[in-house]
């Protein structure tokens, strides 16, 4: 299984959470003993819950692979930041605008307290458009499926996720559901793109589009606007509802899949579920002039934050992601192939993968496979 780059090189341009016990800081680690020449900087949002115990484990696996990355890592403060109307800083993203790139951590808005979301924040500042998520079997981790290989392309910045709700009378909401042409074009081009440079026969586009005529039937028709230009690449549409029977029943009919922000939400979960879980997922998030943002899609895990109990697999295949789109591939092959490894061994795996093993010695037993 190999993670490409997600934007051709040639098209890339140059341009570090939620952790109320700590001041919003920002601090530089090293993850490489190259010269200061060849050092790539990143930002790290370590997150959360058990995101600081599973970032620790990338900045580990970073250093044994000596990788030319220095961290510019942010933490959330407790208090809104005027100028993001979140926790998240705008010190924080401009960061992310300065580097191009970044990792995140899983983090969490507190539900119904009329914060803004963290991560519609990130989406919206940084004009992350694209959720790429590759599901692919893992070789050594057994499941009910084998041969899984899809990757899920998800619109990112409307739908029904637009944050457009209002009461209309007293015990009636209602929730707007925004399709636009721009961003319908913008990322059926990257999924038939992405289809095109690493070598995908097909491109699904789910919708449901025979009830949300206008709003589905927008996002099709831009669809069917960019399949033109790829004549080599099949192109098909599914019904959303469709789409999970099919994906359940034999997942390798689907190659490509691209759709709406709700329904990418809802699918890429599911074929996550199809190797494992989003603990074996890694995610990446494609912005303009090439940024992009890797992160962990799974949450918090409170329960066991601190416990040394955290599976780091999902991030350290979320940076491998990164890596790629750096062009580093080597070195993101060797990190890849490490975490491969020490999974098809099975001697030291966490709690949720049927081992007994801790973070800690997960992580060393991947530092000694490379």
């Amino acid at each position: 299984m190999a993670f490409r780059p997600l934007i051709p090189r040639a098209l890339r341009r140059s341009v570090s959470f939620l952790h109320p016990a700590q001041p919003v800081v920002k601090k530089r680690f090293l993850s490489s003993l190259a010269c200061d020449d060849s050092v790539r900087k990143a930002t790290l949002f370590p997150g959360d819950g058990i995101g600081p115990e599973i970032a620790a484990s990338v900045k580990e696996v970073f250093r044994a692979a000596q990788v030319p990355i220095e961290w510019e890592e942010y933490y959330v403060g407790n208090t809104v930041d005027p100028r993001t109307g979140s926790f998240l800083t705008f010190e924080s993203m401009e960061s992310v605008r300065r580097n191009g790139i970044g990792l995140k951590g899983p983090m969490t808005t507190p539900i119904a307290s009329g914060h803004k979301s963290l991560n519609l924040t990130l989406r919206k500042e940084l004009g992350l458009y694209a959720n790429v998520r590759p599901c692919m079997s893992l070789s050594g981790y057994k499941t009910r499926y084998d041969g899984v290989n899809v990757v899920t392309i998800r619109e990112n910045t409307e739908g029904e996720y637009s944050g457009l709700e209002h009461q209309v009378v007293k015990g009636v909401v209602e929730s707007l559901k925004i399709i636009t042409r721009e961003a319908s074009m913008r990322v059926a081009e990257y999924a038939f793109h992405y289809a095109k440079m690493n070598g995908r026969q097909r491109v699904s586009a789910i919708h449901k589009a025979n009830i949300m005529k206008k709003t589905d039937g927008l996002f099709l028709k831009c669809c069917r606007e960019v399949a033109e230009k790829y004549p080599a690449i099949v192109y098909e549409e599914v019904i959303i509802d469709n789409c999970c029977m099919m994906l359940v029943k034999n997942p390798s009919l689907f190659d490509v899949l691209v759709m709406p922000n709700l329904y990418g939400d809802i699918i890429s979960d599911l074929c996550a579920g199809l190797i494992g879980g989003l603990g074996l997922t890694p995610s990446c998030n494609i912005g303009d002039k090439g940024i992009a943002l890797a992160e962990a899609v799974h949450g918090t895990a409170p329960d066991i934050a601190g416990l040394n109990m955290a599976n780091p697999t999902a991030l350290l295949l979320s940076s491998v992601m990164m890596l790629r789109h750096l062009g580093m591939t080597d070195v993101a092959e060797r990190i890849q192939n490490a975490i491969m490894k020490t999974i098809e061994e099975g001697k030291y795996l966490t709690g949720d993968l049927g081992g007994k093993a801790t973070t800690t010695d997960y992580t060393k037993a991947v530092c000694d496979m490379l």
